[in-house]
């Protein structure tokens, strides 16, 4: 059993929890994920590591409450505990001494940025950092990227705070300055994630996205984590979860991503019974 040891309401349906789990800490490295599970009748879900601790064997994930699973995920709090707790999974992420990096992070995207944004400051880059949402409300983690990011901006669809405008209007702006971005890792909605794709490509500027389709054992086998990469399939639980953004078929990932739309809006009725 996976014990929660501390909880924060981040927004009104996006929590929080640090969960002990010393074996998936002491491997833990930015970029991966875990895959948790409740209890003997919940369904496995993925999560991105959004931080560990390796010396009090603690991993920090950070979930908005969509489904069935992550709502009732919500309803835990400290002291309560979790069946399974999988990780580390995934590739991590190429950190190495760039130059000057643009780091994208989009609404819950903000959460799994958090330490690529901090490995890549303490492996010597100049760390530019955008950050969008919604609104002011959605922002999440500001304090903690600031501390190791050495440009910071912010973007609200509302003007709530920072710019008024989209995570791409930000980009746009340091292009136009002429800085010099060696690459750019952007996390977020998977429009989001496209539209910076579409716009460094212009540049060509190197671009890591980090994707999310719907997944089930996070080992290769089942094969529903598939996405098209360059023409090729690959499985983002194995493969990825990051991959060259410019070689992303982003309007498959939308498609297959709303294939169980009508499963899960039956299985959230059904837990209101």
């Amino acid at each position: 059993m996976y014990k929660i040891l501390e909880k924060k309401i981040l927004s009104e349906t996006v929590k929080l929890m640090k969960i002990k789990a010393p074996l998936v800490a002491k491997k833990a490295q930015a970029g991966q994920f875990i895959i948790l599970r409740i209890d003997e009748q919940g369904e496995r879900i993925p999560l991105t590591i959004a931080d560990y601790d390796r010396k009090e064997g603690t991993i920090t994930v950070i979930f908005m409450e969509v489904g069935k699973t992550t709502k009732q995920l919500g309803t835990l709090n400290v002291g309560d505990s979790l069946l399974n707790f999988a990780g580390p999974l995934g590739e991590p992420s190429e950190i190495e001494k760039y130059g000057t990096v643009v780091c994208i992070g989009g609404g819950v995207g903000i959460a799994p940025l958090y330490p690529i944004i901090r490995a890549l400051k303490q492996a010597g880059n100049y760390v530019i950092t955008i950050l969008g949402a919604r609104n002011e409300k959605l922002l999440m983690l500001e304090k903690e990227i600031k501390e190791f990011s050495d440009e910071l901006h912010i973007c609200t669809d509302d003007g709530s705070k920072g710019k008024k405008g989209f995570v791409s209007d930000a980009l746009q702006r340091l292009i136009d300055q002429g800085k010099q971005l060696k690459i750019v890792w952007a996390i977020g909605p998977v429009i989001m994630m496209k539209v910076v794709a579409n716009l460094t490509k212009k540049y060509n500027i190197k671009t890591i996205v980090s994707l999310n389709p719907i997944m089930v054992d996070g080992t290769g086998m089942c094969g529903g984590c598939r996405v098209s990469v360059g023409g090729k399939t690959k499985f983002a639980c194995v493969d990825g979860p990051e991959f060259d953004g410019h070689k992303v078929d982003f309007d498959n990932l939308m498609l297959r991503n709303r294939r169980f739309l009508h499963e899960e809006e039956h299985a959230c009725k059904w837990a209101e019974v």
